[in-house]
């Protein structure tokens, strides 16, 4: 039973990856595993327990060793937040789905519990932990998420890379900022430096008077 319903996560998986994600139904899964849309149901119910499989699958990438408890917090947050993005870099579908989806699963609840870990470890007081948990989480994914989408590639459809493509108009940002918006990006550089900023934003939070 396990190892069928792996397979189809597995199928499911494949197929958005080759088509997207709204390729992604119960009669498309089955017939990528070779059984009827009916023998389907004996492993996942529908097809939202079908996409929250799925989140499962993706979720459990995000927990390489170094988020283990033998690590100091700053470093297994790092490895978290890194192999989320690493995850939504092969399979960008995932961020929509992620961001839609409510993290109820187990997968999901063993995530979040690595980063209410840390952050405890961190000296966080409880009050802030499940807050800061979601900022991180918004974080990583959105990062992922704009990455894979393009948002942060400059080109001639990015008018904050062309200032050329700039619209008619006074814009005092752009032009006092012009140098350095047509450099190009180095976006691993900016997800490091963009977590360094957040990890010494938890530190502050654990100076926080009561």
């Amino acid at each position: 039973m396990g190892g069928r319903r792996e397979e189809v996560l597995d199928a499911a998986v494949a197929i958005a990856d080759e088509h997207g994600l709204d390729a992604v139904s119960m009669r498309a899964v089955a017939d990528r595993v070779g059984v009827t849309p009916m023998a389907l149901y004996r492993h996942v119910s529908d097809k939202a327990a079908l996409l929250d499989g799925m989140v499962g699958r993706l979720l459990t990438a995000f927990l390489p060793p170094e988020t283990g408890g033998d690590r100091p917090w700053s470093e297994r947050l790092g490895a978290l937040a890194r192999a989320c993005r690493e995850a939504i870099q092969r399979h960008p579908w995932a961020a929509p789905l992620l961001f839609s989806r409510p993290a109820l699963t187990p997968d999901a609840a063993r995530v979040v519990d690595v980063i209410y870990t840390a952050l405890i470890e961190a000296g966080v007081p409880d009050r802030d932990v499940p807050r800061l948990e979601r900022l991180i989480s918004t974080f990583v994914i959105g990062f992922a998420a704009s990455e894979a989408g393009g948002r942060f590639t400059s080109g001639v459809l990015d008018p904050r890379g062309r200032r050329g493509q700039l619209p008619d108009g006074d814009l005092p940002g752009h032009r006092r900022l012009a140098p350095w918006l047509d450099l190009p990006l180095d976006l691993t550089a900016e997800f490091e430096a963009d977590l360094a900023d957040l990890l010494r934003l938890i530190e502050a939070a654990t100076r926080r008077e009561d």
